[in-house]
C-alpha cells in the first residue's frame, strides 16, 4: 500500500485556499492542480508498506499522536520548489513553528525504528497546490512569480490529529484516503 503521514486541515479551510488559487487555475499554466478535497501537509512519505508493516507503522504513529497536544498552523504565501521561474511544485506556505517542528522529528525518529529511511532534506511544510509539467516549454512560466505575488492568502487552522493516508495512482490523478486517523492527546 502507497502510504505518508499528513496532517489535514479542515474542509472549510481548504475550499478557501482552492477559491484564493483560482486566478492561477484560469490561466493556461501547464499545472496538474491538486482537487481542493486532496490539500494536506505531508510529513513523511512512505511509500510501499508491506500490509506485514502496517501494524508497526500505525502504532508508531498512534504513540506519537499521543505524546502531542492539539496545535494550530499559519498558512499564507505561495511559492514553488525549486523556483517560481521553472516549478516542479506549486505551494501554499505553512509556518514551521515548533509544534509543527517537534512533531515531524518525533515521526522521523519513531520510523527510523521501523525500518524507514531518516529524511535528509530540510523539512519546507507547505500545501502541494499542483505539480508543474516538466514539458511546458520555454517560457510556460514566464507571468507566474506576478501572478503569485497577486495572490492573497492567510489562515490560522487547528490540527487535531495525525493522519497515515493511503495514495492510490489513477489516470486521473491520486486519490487519498485515511487508514489511521490519530488524535492528538497531551494536555
Amino acid at each position: 500500500m502507497r502510504t505518508f503521514i499528513a496532517l489535514n486541515i479542515p474542509k472549510k479551510e481548504r475550499q478557501r485556499i482552492w477559491r484564493a488559487v483560482e486566478p492561477l487555475r484560469d490561466r493556461d499554466l501547464p499545472i496538474r492542480w491538486v482537487e481542493a478535497d486532496n490539500l494536506h501537509i505531508t510529513l513523511k512519505f512512505l511509500g510501499e508498506v508491506r500490509p506485514e508493516k502496517m501494524g508497526e507503522v500505525e502504532a508508531a504513529v498512534s504513540r506519537i499522536a499521543a505524546a502531542t497536544g492539539p496545535f494550530s498552523l499559519d498558512l499564507g504565501g505561495f511559492g514553488a520548489f525549486p523556483t517560481l521561474r521553472k516549478p516542479r511544485v506549486v505551494w501554499l506556505g505553512v509556518q514551521a513553528t515548533p509544534e509543527v517542528r517537534c512533531l515531524k522529528q518525533d515521526l522521523e525518529w519513531a520510523l527510523t525504528d521501523c525500518g524507514f529511511e531518516a529524511e535528509t532534506r530540510d523539512f519546507h511544510p507547505h500545501l502541494t497546490l499542483g505539480r508543474a509539467d516538466t514539458d511546458g516549454g520555454a517560457g510556460a512560466f514566464r507571468d507566474l512569480d506576478a501572478l503569485v505575488a497577486g495572490l492573497e492568502f492567510s489562515s490560522r487552522v487547528p490540527v487535531q490529529s495525525l493522519d497515515l493516508m493511503r495514495s492510490q495512482l489513477g489516470r486521473d490523478g491520486a486519490h487519498y484516503s485515511i487508514v489511521l486517523s490519530a488524535k492528538f492527546e497531551r494536555a
